[in-house]
């Protein structure tokens, strides 16, 4: 299973979908988990591979939910109730306490997997080329194409465009259309002024639009532009965080609920246990809640 679980998350990295990596690095009995044993949570909430019962596994999947959103990784500590020798647990230790566990204690790591940001640049120039090589050496993925009608990825972190005259509005259009939070024209100042007045669309648009690209370090060689390229990619992309790369999964991170039977705080997804009773939408820890309000929902508010 683990090694099912690991070719599993190397098809989701290159098919560049986010998700978390869920390894149990202790287990105490008489949890049916073992050390080793590993599972990955997708931002939908669905869960593939083992590291527990389903009361575990709703604690990883809320617990892996919440870590894609904020892009950071974490070991989870699951215990039938909140450990009371860990006044202050470790730092970087979460700590759930799950009264529906049936004993035991559970420590997983979750460990966040992002596809690096991908940068798009259109042209065959030597800046353009260069560009590719410096970025890919600082862990961007690299789509380097000719083709102005070639389609942009809706989660390219950023377009550049140097191509020296060749399709250049053309794909910058598409590019401000997709919405890519970065957008750069390689052209002297006035000759990007001029390009920049053939789009279409409102100033605000177009501003967004940098051009000459780069920050101003005064670079010559092709080399150097692309240095200077890739210093304001970094700049522009430390502000906004992973909430600006993941928009899917910030949607469904907002989505949690309480299981009214047992208190615990569950992600209001499909692949949870939930139950629908007088046209609400009940979410569960596992089966022993939703059968407990099954019987008896109106002792639980239903």
């Amino acid at each position: 299973m683990s090694s099912e679980v690991l070719a599993r998350a190397e098809e989701l990295r290159g098919q560049r979908t986010p998700f978390v990596l869920a390894t149990v690095v202790r287990a105490e009995r008489p949890t049916s988990a073992k050390a080793g044993d590993r599972a990955i949570v997708l931002a939908d909430g669905t869960i593939e591979g083992f590291v527990g019962g389903v009361c575990a596994e709703s604690t990883v999947r809320v617990e892996g939910i919440r870590l894609l959103t904020a892009g950071t990784s974490t070991l989870l500590r699951i215990t039938p109730t909140e450990d009371s020798r860990e006044d202050s647990p470790a730092e970087g230790m979460v700590v759930v306490g799950n009264p529906c566990l049936s004993g035991g204690t559970l420590d997983i790591f979750l460990e966040a997997m992002l596809p690096s940001a991908l940068l798009y640049i259109y042209g065959e120039a030597p800046i353009a080329r260069a560009l590719a090589t410096v970025a890919a050496a600082a862990g961007y993925a690299v789509e380097l194409s000719t083709d102005p009608g070639a389609a942009i990825r809706p989660d390219a972190a950023a377009v550049v465009v140097a191509s020296h005259g060749r399709d250049e509005a053309r794909v910058l259009a598409a590019a401000l259309q997709a919405g890519v939070p970065y957008v750069g024209l390689v052209a002297s100042r006035r000759r990007g002024e001029a390009v920049l007045a053939e789009l279409e669309g409102p100033d605000k648009l177009r501003a967004r639009i940098k051009t000459p690209a780069g920050l101003d370090i005064g670079a010559r060689t092709a080399a150097e532009v692309a240095v200077s390229i890739l210093a304001e990619l970094i700049s522009v992309h430390s502000t906004q965080g992973p909430r600006k790369s993941l928009p899917v999964v910030s949607a469904v991170a907002a989505a949690t609920a309480i299981d009214p039977v047992c208190g615990m705080t569950v992600a209001a997804v499909p692949a949870s246990l939930h139950l629908e009773h007088d046209g609400q939408t009940w979410y569960f820890c596992g089966p022993g809640c939703r059968q407990a309000f099954a019987d008896a929902p109106g002792r639980y508010g239903g």
